[in-house]
């Protein structure tokens, strides 16, 4: 075994940094959490380079004296607790005081502070855990800290940080949740010289969320306020309807302090059970204020992770404080009515009102009875003949076998004249032409006629028929005959699957500019995915361009989309593209997939026989659609044996 011995000092502090420094991001938490426990009620925050080479945290609160200034940094310095019991009633934010100390062994260091007593400020400046200068100067009431190159003495750590706009992400979605937990306190934050996000600190949680997660969010709200077994929960919850596709926009604060639970999620879930669609997630900004006693903080060096002395009464506190807010604030879902464009000469439909329906019909004589259409007189004037050949070849028809008749010459093509009895029949053509002018003269002819012209009649049977369309059910699901066999076929899923083939083997052909641009507000994550990945929305049929420091701006689509709503569209492509990362052919696949099916014939949609048959005949010729995208089956066949066996004809 080596020898023990302690570790250079150093070393040591690089190793604890490492629990605290990860990027940039979480310095900035840091510093903005010690500004707030300073009691600063406006704070800036700056960076450049994602935070890399740049970053300055400026506050309006208390500031250090300055000979306090030298033992801010020395490990495990703090104001915040003094004695034992106090690690079990922690209401201030950062308390390890670890944070200074990590900060300043990994990057170089600048601090200008000054108290309201004090007549003059503090500047200090440390790099490396080194001190570098210490002096008196004039500053404003308050504390800056200015961080330069991060992790400059460690290189290895360089490695494990992403691009710049990775981290100015991370740097945005901490100051997002900081913001929300405390909306008494006005935040700046300015990426790269630009203004990024502005809170107005004016206390209320809805001018907060407005100004982080924008109009479009904070519009789909309502207010929940609850107590519980001496736990409130109160903030905003989203309606059903504007759940996301991921649970990126839910935010939970437990006494101040963004954290994570598993408890509070399932809760949250549990409320909204029966009332979302699969697969979306409710959308929130909850705060948990309970007693300091029933929690412990200080059990995650990022302080994100709590443990409850009591996790079923924090799940219930959140259950009836979310579900009583939904019962009292939830309401149907409203029509946004457009204006409708003026009718173009060239449009093939007409729209009119059922008044204007009424009155049309009303006007137009009954239509004609098939009999008046056959034989050209009412039905009262018209008997049938009565006589045996009739009588025969109505038995002939109904028979067991359906008949197909075919003859040498091909006589002059006729128009159906009556409607298809309940069974199978035949239809017949005759050699001899046909005279226009009494169309009946066929059908009478037949009946009268001996039976010779069946002489040369194929007949098949009902099991080798190759395709008969039967019909539509549900306006969803068609029925054709093929063989011995019936096949329901799902319209949409179908559909769907012949759209993203083509997509996957043309790509999107026809693209539709929008009229009037549509602004999507979006996560910091799926803001900067939908930002990397421009040329491949391009290519996909999207053009989308950035609009605000969380935004972005769509001005065209795929043609087949354009009655699609692109606000919830674009989330959906946001959440996925946050999912996927950065393979091509993911995000392609997924985009292919967006678009099918937001493009694909709907059930409940009413289409043509014509349309739906050759559908059904498209989708049956070709094996290899068994599956639409999303997994689901096509279609499922029903053989003649097993309906048989149903009925009990056969066992």
């Amino acid at each position: 075994m080596a020898d023990i011995r302690l570790l250079p000092k150093n070393i040591a502090e690089q190793i604890a940094a490492g629990e605290v420094v990860e990027r940039p991001a979480s310095v900035i938490k840091e510093l903005v959490e010690n500004s707030i426990d300073a009691g600063a009620d406006k704070i800036t925050v700056e960076i450049q380079r994602g935070g890399i080479a740049f970053m300055r945290v400026t506050d309006n609160g208390c500031g250090i004296k300055h000979d306090q200034v030298k033992t801010a940094f020395l490990r495990h310095a703090t104001s915040k607790i003094q004695t034992e019991n106090d690690l079990y009633s922690i209401a201030t934010l950062g308390f390890r005081g670890e944070a200074l100390a990590s900060i300043s062994t990994v990057a170089k260091v600048e601090l200008l502070t000054k108290t309201a007593e004090s007549e003059s400020g503090s500047r200090y400046v440390i790099e490396g855990g080194s001190e570098v200068v210490f002096e008196e100067i004039g500053c404003p009431k308050g504390t800056t800290i200015i961080i330069r190159d991060l992790f400059f003495n460690t290189p290895a750590r360089m490695k494990f940080l992403k691009k710049d706009a990775s981290e100015a992400t991370a740097v945005a979605a901490v100051l997002d949740a900081i913001a929300l937990s405390h909306p008494e306190i006005s935040i700046r934050f300015i990426k790269d010289s630009k203004s990024a996000l502005v809170t107005s600190g004016d206390g209320k949680l809805s001018s907060a969320v407005y100004s982080v997660l924008g109009r479009e969010f904070s519009s789909g709200l309502i207010p929940a306020d609850s107590t519980t077994t001496g736990i409130r929960v109160s903030g905003l919850i989203s309606k059903p309807v504007y759940c996301r596709p991921t649970r990126s926009a839910q935010y939970f604060f437990l006494n101040g302090r963004f954290i994570r639970s598993g408890v509070i999620s399932k809760a949250l879930d549990q409320a909204y059970k029966n009332t979302v669609m699969v697969g979306k997630f409710p959308a929130c900004v909850l705060n948990i204020d309970i007693p300091l006693s029933r929690v412990d903080v200080n059990v995650h060096p990022a302080k994100t992770e709590v443990r409850f002395s009591d996790e079923r009464a924090v799940f219930e506190a959140v259950y009836y404080a979310v579900k009583n807010a939904l019962l009292a604030g939830d309401t149907r879902p409203q029509f946004n009515l457009e204006t409708k464009p003026q009718k173009k000469e060239t449009e093939p439909f007409t729209r009119m009102s059922v008044e204007e329906y009424k009155k049309l019909n009303s006007s137009k004589p009954a239509a004609p009875t098939v009999a008046e259409q056959v034989y050209g007189i009412g039905t009262a004037q018209y008997q049938p003949p009565k006589t045996a050949a009739f009588k025969d070849f109505g038995k002939t028809l109904v028979s067991n076998k359906t008949v197909n008749v075919s003859f040498k010459s091909e006589p002059e093509t006729v128009k159906p004249l009556v409607t298809e009895p309940e069974k199978p029949v035949a239809f017949v053509k005759t050699e001899e032409p046909v005279q226009k002018e009494k169309p009946y003269q066929q059908i009478l002819d037949l009946v009268l006629d001996d039976e010779t012209k069946f002489e040369n009649a194929t007949f098949i049977e009902e099991n080798e028929i190759e395709f008969k369309y039967i019909g539509e059910v549900f306006r969803t699901y068609i029925i054709v005959q093929k063989k011995g066999s019936i096949w329901f076929i799902d319209k949409h899923a179908a559909h769907e699957r012949l759209l993203y083939n083509k997509l996957k083997s043309e790509g999107v052909t026809e693209v539709q500019t929008l009229l009037s641009p549509v602004s999507v507000t979006l996560s910091r994550e799926e803001h900067r995915a939908v930002l990397d990945n421009l040329e491949l929305l391009r290519k996909s049929g999207f053009e989308v361009e950035e609009f605000g420091t969380a935004s972005v701006l769509v001005r065209a689509v795929p043609a087949s989309l354009v009655k699609t709503d692109v606000m919830f569209l674009m989330c959906d492509i946001a959440a996925n593209l946050v999912k996927f990362g950065k393979a091509e052919t993911d995000i392609l696949d997924d985009l292919y997939h967006n678009i099918a099916c937001r493009s694909a014939v709907k059930g409940g949609n009413a289409q043509s026989a014509a349309e739906l048959e050759e559908f059904a005949r498209k989708i049956l010729s070709d094996n290899s659609i068994m599956y639409c995208p999303h997994g689901r089956p096509v279609a499922f066949e029903l053989k003649k044996s097993e309906l048989e066996r149903q009925f009990g004809r056969t066992k």
